[in-house]
């Protein structure tokens, strides 16, 4: 079994960011449904906040670890910033029709974002 010391946090923001949009994408569709097969947890604006947390969390120390020690590229972070700013444009603009659109929009940027610097890591020759 990994430690969390191995545990690669892209790959993991990777995860997270795009089971969060895959979440907000569908959840319109299927919102009527989820009480009848005993998943209306799943509407919850706690989920939501949780994985939108998670992600920043995730996110934040990924990237700027490896911007700091590997890569100094500054690319996925401004991909995260983009990210996130859709999911809270969509959170709270008030405007219904952007929500399903923007949310899964910010979260598949901020998966891009995690393999952006996935990617740099692994081209980076040596370590600052």
């Amino acid at each position: 079994m990994k430690n969390f010391k191995t545990v690669n946090l892209d790959k993991l923001g990777i995860t997270a960011s795009t089971a969060c949009a895959i979440h907000c994408a569908l959840l319109p569709f299927v919102f009527t449904l989820l009480p009848l097969w005993g998943l209306e947890f799943l509407a919850t604006p706690a989920l939501e906040i949780s994985m939108i947390v998670l992600s920043l969390f995730i996110g934040i120390w990924s990237l700027s670890k490896s911007y700091r020690k590997i890569h100094h590229n500054q690319y996925p972070i401004i991909m995260l910033a983009l990210g996130f700013a859709a999911i809270i444009f969509g959170h709270f603009s008030g405007i219904e029709i952007l929500e399903p659109i923007m949310i899964p929009l910010g979260g598949f940027t901020i998966a891009g974002a995690h393999f952006f610097n996935l990617k740099l890591v692994k081209t980076c020759k040596h370590s600052h």
